[in-house]
């Protein structure tokens, strides 16, 4: 729903820079207001056009929809030396036997309720989630968890935020794979954003 509105309004904003005497000041406002569009408030501070791509420098604000505490927190993580920063995130090989599992029918969850006939193929399915950069031994468990129903509450009990933290990214790529999020898809994704918090 969101790309079928989106997309039209992409190519006409970029018939107009394409098109106007006044790109540069076009393109800093259009991007504001596109970031705009999902609460965040932010200012371009740079852009320049290098190698057939155009690089562009922002300066963000809290986005209405964050919390005080969490943007704090945000601007408190990113003034820590990066080392540390990198060596806390979780990666999927480094999670526990119990966590991996929880991940792979987490995703497993989600793909079945974003195919409500129930007619998952994983020979079509395999290529795609491979363009998404997921590990191989999480691909497997997720094809091992789709033989079988998955239950979201049960799935959600005790859910470690940071299990939830490295699934809803891969989640929400899944989710978009159709280019479009029904109910159920929505409400895991919301789910999962709540059991991070």
């Amino acid at each position: 729903m969101l790309s079928q509105i989106v997309r039209p309004l992409v190519r006409t904003q970029i018939r107009l820079l394409a098109n106007t005497q006044a790109t540069r000041s076009t393109l800093i406002s259009t991007i504001a207001q596109w970031l705009g569009y999902l609460g965040v408030h932010a200012q371009v501070t740079s852009l320049s056009a290098n190698s057939g791509q155009i690089q562009v420098s922002l300066t963000v604000g809290k986005p209405e929809s964050c919390d005080s505490s969490d943007w704090q927190q945000i601007l408190h993580n990113l003034n820590e030396p990066s080392e540390s920063s990198q060596s806390s995130e979780t990666t999927y090989a480094q999670m526990t036997p119990k966590q991996q599992s929880k991940l792979q029918r987490l995703l497993a969850y989600l793909i079945q309720v974003g195919d409500p006939d129930n007619k998952v193929n994983w020979d079509t399915l395999y290529p795609q989630l491979k363009t998404l950069n997921l590990d191989e031994d999480l691909l497997n468990g997720i094809k091992s968890a789709l033989k079988v129903p998955q239950s979201l509450d049960q799935l959600l009990e005790g859910l470690d935020p940071d299990v939830a933290a490295l699934a809803l990214p891969k989640a929400v790529s899944i989710a978009l794979l159709d280019r479009r999020v029904n109910a159920k898809e929505d409400s895991t994704l919301t789910a999962l954003l709540s059991a991070m918090k």
